[in-house]
């Protein structure tokens, strides 16, 4: 059986079309207005699952973060953090107004505080990010609430990526890995996709997925065919909105591409190489049948002077025939352009 990781009443996993959550994210900039317009925005556009960032700053970093800038930005993580962080009742709002539009609330919490806010919350599962999955103490306290749990693996190797997956196996609950490069924007060549390939090797038990930090949706649907069942990318209402996340992050008529794009190619996996009933209607049009191309006396021979094929391919001997037929004596008259019958000769 493919392994399969429930989230409410959504079942994800090979058996199943792929989840695509719309990471917002801190695209927000802090403004409970715009996420709320992303949250609409993402529904609207066919959204099972929208994710945000919870961030207790005081928890989650130490100020010798306002020295570090990220590759992305223009100012320190603590800051842009400390800007962008909700607030726990802002956050309790924001659950209910996702719940309300009928999607699932998820939220990667950046630290032990917010993982107990999230559990206070109510929320259905984790999602751990890359920075966290190598960081073998909070996914401890996150996996001992014993709900689903989807981990990021950017920045991580298999070696790294195996403790993590023994803590989650210990507290016996049900998880995935998302593949991911951890680069703003990721260049084309640095997606590498093959290690889908790996994780499924080295963790068989896991649902795979992409948390594709690419431009577009192109990644995402490639990665479809190797096996994933999740596809998160960065979501935003309006790419003029200023945030470090903003320019990877894809549109409303993107998110509803890929939604329904991931889901076509899924629809179209698997299967043989063979002749369908349905195609029927077209073998009648469409294939070639043995016909006589001038008058056919009786006794004369079947050459390719006297039959031929054509369309449409509802006579006795489609144009595969052919080559049997020639040498054939003609019991009958035949006349010109009428299919061979089995009678004829």
């Amino acid at each position: 059986m493919n392994p399969e990781i429930k989230i409410g009443s959504r079942k994800i996993g090979m058996d199943y079309p792929p989840l695509v959550i719309a990471e917002i994210g801190i695209n927000h900039e802090g403004s409970f207005e715009k996420a709320k317009k992303m949250v609409i925005d993402a529904g609207e556009s066919g959204a099972e699952i929208v994710k945000f960032q919870c961030h207790i700053i005081e928890d989650e970093m130490g100020r010798s973060a306002k020295k570090v800038i990220p590759g992305n930005a223009k100012e320190s993580i603590y800051e842009i953090m400390e800007r962008c962080a909700f607030s726990e009742a802002e956050e309790i709002e924001l659950k209910k107004f996702v719940e309300k539009l009928g999607m699932i609330y998820l939220s990667t919490p950046f630290s032990r505080a917010a993982a107990v806010r999230l559990e206070k919350m109510g929320v259905l599962a984790y999602k751990i990010g890359s920075g966290e999955c190598n960081n073998y103490p909070l996914i401890k306290h996150i996996a001992s609430h014993g709900k689903p749990i989807i981990l990021s693996t950017g920045m991580n190797d298999l070696k790294m990526i195996k403790k993590s997956v023994e803590i989650l196996r210990r507290a016996k609950i049900q998880y995935a890995l998302l593949h991911c490069t951890s680069m703003y924007p990721t260049p084309y060549e640095k997606v590498r996709l093959g290690a889908i390939g790996e994780l499924k090797k080295e963790f068989p038990d896991a649902v795979l997925g992409l948390s594709d930090h690419s431009l577009g949706i192109y990644t995402c649907l490639g990665a479809v065919p190797l096996g994933v069942s999740i596809l998160e990318k960065h979501f935003t209402s309006d790419k003029t909105w200023p945030g470090p996340d903003i320019s990877i992050s894809i549109t409303p008529f993107e998110l509803k591409e890929m939604i329904v794009g991931s889901g076509a190619i899924y629809k179209a996996l698997g299967g043989h190489k063979e002749i369908l009933k349905e195609e029927q209607v077209t073998i009648d049009f469409a294939y070639a049948c043995v016909v006589s191309i001038k008058k056919i006396r009786k006794g004369e021979k079947f050459s390719p002077e006297n039959i031929w094929v054509k369309r449409p391919g509802t006579g006795d001997f489609l144009a595969k025939d052919f080559e049997s037929l020639l040498g054939k004596i003609a019991k009958r008259n035949i006349s010109k352009d009428s299919f061979i019958k089995k009678g004829d000769f």
